[in-house]
């Protein structure tokens, strides 16, 4: 191929990458901006996600359609139930300390990174996709499942925004972000909204491991990049920033796919790395950092 036909395909690699980091991302960013918490074991639950989606995937594997819409439904809700226990058990108890939490979501990342290798293995297992089909290009032929989960990332993103901003719940979720005591005065029942959003951030997580264990492997440590990624983000796009978080997601996504393209991951990582440090140095509050969407 010429150099437009890569170049099409790295956007189009580039785009698929930048949904899925822009619907985890989000979770880590709303719980950042809501409980004022950095949740390390965010990634895991990225994992959990991916690691449930091939074991209710298993309980049909002869129908991967039903395989994975049961594993739509059911990873989410699940590992957003284990959020709502370890909210209730340990973060509540430390009063959303932020040291103090950081500390805790730290074990809280091991226990189900262990959990998972001893229940579940070493090795990185496949899930077939759902549906199989190509988009014929030109130029070549591309996974019509990229392009589902790019529809499907883009739909949960337009109602995750549309809750937050046009809703009850949102506006009380937006309330308890800007204060938190006068929330409380006002008889908002601050303890559950932290328990729903920490929750949420767990399911946006799990969904995106969902969406893409089709096109990885569901492995016990595939947590990682995706964590570190979605530091990076919300970052770059300031902390707690809807806006500033999809378009951070967009620019490290897409770059991402036509740099690792045209030359290596590795440099790419090593780019947005930077990028991250100019704006810590720069502007320490983000790209969109304190224009409150």
């Amino acid at each position: 191929m010429s150099f437009w036909p890569h170049l099409i395909l790295a956007l189009l690699e580039g785009t698929v990458a930048a949904f899925v980091l822009a619907l985890t991302a989000l979770g880590l960013s709303l719980v950042f901006g809501v409980m004022r918490i950095v949740n390390v074991a965010h990634g895991e639950f990225f994992m959990l996600g991916a690691v449930l989606a091939w074991a209710f995937s298993s309980l049909v594997a002869d129908r991967p359609a039903l395989g994975f819409l049961l594993a739509l439904v059911g990873c989410p809700a699940v590992v957003g139930g284990i959020a709502l226990l370890a909210d209730r058990l340990v973060l509540r108890r430390l009063n959303y300390r932020p040291e103090a939490t950081i500390v805790a979501t730290i074990g809280l990342l091991y226990i189900i990174q262990q959990l998972v290798l001893t229940l579940y293995g070493p090795n990185a297992r496949p899930v077939l996709p759902p549906i199989q089909f190509r988009v014929v290009f030109p130029w070549f032929g591309y996974s019509g499942y990229k392009l589902v989960v790019v529809a499907a990332s883009a739909t949960l993103l337009l109602a995750t925004w549309y809750t937050l901003m046009r809703t009850k719940i949102g506006l009380v979720m937006r309330a308890t972000r800007f204060d938190r005591e006068t929330a409380q005065a006002f008889g908002i029942p601050v303890g559950r909204i932290y328990s729903a959003i920490f929750a949420l951030g767990a399911m946006l997580a799990a969904v995106a491991g969902v969406l893409v264990v089709p096109i990885q492997q569901a492995h016990y440590l595939m947590g990682l990049d995706p964590l570190l990624l979605s530091f990076i983000v919300v970052i770059i796009g300031g902390l707690g920033s809807l806006r500033g978080t999809l378009a951070a997601a967009f620019l490290i996504g897409i770059s991402d796919g036509v740099i690792s393209t045209f030359y290596s991951g590795t440099l790419a990582k090593i780019i947005a790395t930077l990028l991250v440090a100019l704006v810590l140095v720069f502007r320490p509050t983000g790209l969109f950092g304190g224009k409150g969407r």
